[in-house]
């Protein structure tokens, strides 16, 4: 039987060390936490449990992370409505980081929002619904649920630019994008994080984010643990079992141990798993799990050409 409390640990990596946005004056931890599952099932409405939503929130600032994930379509505007009710005012380093792109339509579903107009409101909903004068980071988030597609985000990226030159978004970031177009975004502006779709399968980013380390952009991974098939689950839940621990929490070190600028942003709404989450920084793979769990990305690679 697994053990979430039977891990590794060391003060160096308690939360996962830390990292610095590039050209800015940001440092978070590396271990972050999700918001988006604050809010009702399938993301929509309020929580069953209003006061554990606001309680997670608390115990996550406790515990020492000072980088919270989320959106205003979450909701929509629900988990920013949490997040201002448990936080605000906010702690000193405290980074939100919001995204827009996208709306909820009346039957659940998820729009694509990325006209000039829709952007404006988004940021102004995420601004009124935090609590904020001004957004620390916002992603600009394109393509499909989970995969990116090819196409120039010049056209909403240049609204993101407006905004921020009026001093309501400090920094922006890309969401389920490309490498050519995060190319085609540096020629307009300066970004300081991707997130995409990647865990320790589905390995489709790797290069990408080799060449994003190398500039120091960092690299947050949502959907950290799903989409596996049987067997990938069979062998992480083998190595968790032999490390005595969760498979959680042995799929999150891996993000931690891939490479450094990978932050990681674990959501949940339970005050038990964001715990086992967090001790997951403290976890430290040996060599013959590395190669175990690589091999599970391998197989993947092999069966998607």
């Amino acid at each position: 039987m697994n053990n979430p409390d039977k891990v590794q640990s060391s003060d160096a990596t308690k939360l996962g060390g830390s990292f610095a946005l590039p050209g800015t004056s940001i440092t978070v931890h590396r271990m972050g936490y999700g918001a988006m599952q604050l809010a009702g099932p399938g993301v929509w409405g309020p929580p069953r449990d209003p006061d554990a939503a606001v309680a997670v929130l608390g115990e996550a600032v406790a515990a020492g992370v000072n980088h919270i994930d989320t959106s205003d379509f979450y909701g929509p505007h629900i988990t920013n409505q949490i997040i201002k009710k448990a936080l605000h005012p906010y702690p000193t380093g405290l980074v939100i980081v919001t995204k827009v792109g996208a709306r909820r339509g009346n039957d659940k579903s998820w729009i694509p929002a990325l006209s000039r107009q829709e952007i404006i409101d988004a940021v102004h909903d995420n601004l009124k619904n935090l609590g904020l004068d001004v957004l620390d980071v916002v992603n600009l988030r394109v393509g499909g649920i989970e995969k990116p597609s090819e196409g120039s985000i010049a056209e909403p990226l240049a609204v993101f630019v407006e905004l921020k030159r009026k001093g309501i978004i400090r920094h922006i970031g890309l969401s389920n994008v490309t490498p050519t177009q995060l190319k085609e975004a540096q020629t307009i502006t300066d970004i300081v994080c991707i997130q995409n779709f990647y865990n320790v399968a589905h390995r489709d980013d790797d290069a990408f984010i080799d060449h994003l380390a190398r500039q120091g952009i960092a690299y947050v991974p949502f959907f950290p643990l799903g989409g596996f098939n049987p067997l990938q689950s069979g062998a992480l839940d083998s190595v968790a079992d032999s490390l005595g621990a969760t498979p959680m929490q042995v799929a999150l070190a891996w993000l931690l141990q891939r490479s450094p600028n990978i932050l990681l942003i674990p959501g949940t709404s339970s005050v038990q798993h964001l715990r086992e989450n967090l001790k997951a920084a403290t976890l430290i793979l040996p060599p013959d799990s590395l190669e175990r769990l690589d091999r599970i990305g391998a197989k993947s690679e092999q069966k998607s050409k």
